[in-house]
């Protein structure tokens, strides 16, 4: 079963109240229990806090994705004509700088993986700096998308594997915490970010 669309924008924050509604009724459609129901809230709750900073220069969709007790909440974003090259070179330049690189919480580095590569997926890959190792971290191959895309797991995998503040950071976060995985991908000239979750 699929919801229905919503589309986002940052001018209208009623959209952003639709992502809910959508949301709880797919619970209702599922017949997912109060604590199941809760869990799914706390994840469009989560994407939607990170998507007024995006939807300033792209335009969204919101649907979620039910088969049985397995649910995908899909958020595109499509570049606008306020992503000018200049406005590109800007973002660039900010998350580039460290400024950004150095982005506190989960919520921030989905956020931030989704910003590079709105901006110029190709470039960015190619000249990442070094100070953006959460975003190789989560980098690779998923059937999701035709090129590489970030994804939670890889990255929770790796950081496990450290168990330094990466791990301790994953602990600490409500998404990390409920999510099954989050996905960052780029397909055709959008950036999907899906995020998955089985009952």
């Amino acid at each position: 079963m699929k919801s229905d669309i919503c589309a986002l924008s940052a001018n209208d924050r009623e959209s952003l109240k639709k992502v809910f509604s959508e949301t709880e009724k797919t619970a209702v459609y599922a017949a997912l229990d109060k604590k199941q129901s809760g869990r799914l809230r706390l994840l469009a709750e989560e994407l939607v806090e990170m998507l007024p900073s995006l939807l300033a220069f792209t335009a969204g969709e919101f649907w979620i994705d039910c088969n049985g007790k397995n649910f995908e909440l899909h958020t595109t974003l499509t570049p606008n004509d306020s992503l000018t090259s200049e406005k590109r070179d800007e973002l660039l330049k900010v998350s580039s700088s460290g400024k950004n690189a150095a982005a506190t919480g989960i919520m921030a580095k989905i956020r931030l993986a989704a910003t590079f590569m709105l901006i110029d997926y190709e470039k960015n890959v190619a000249e990442m700096p070094a100070t953006t190792d959460f975003y190789h971290d989560g980098m690779g191959a998923n059937p999701y998308f035709s090129i590489s895309s970030w994804s939670l797991e890889n990255y929770r995998t790796k950081a496990k594997d450290e168990q330094g503040e990466k791990w301790d950071e994953l602990e600490k976060s409500i998404i990390a915490n409920i999510a099954d995985d989050v996905l960052v991908g780029v397909e055709g000239k959008k950036v999907e970010i899906i995020v998955k979750k089985s009952f």
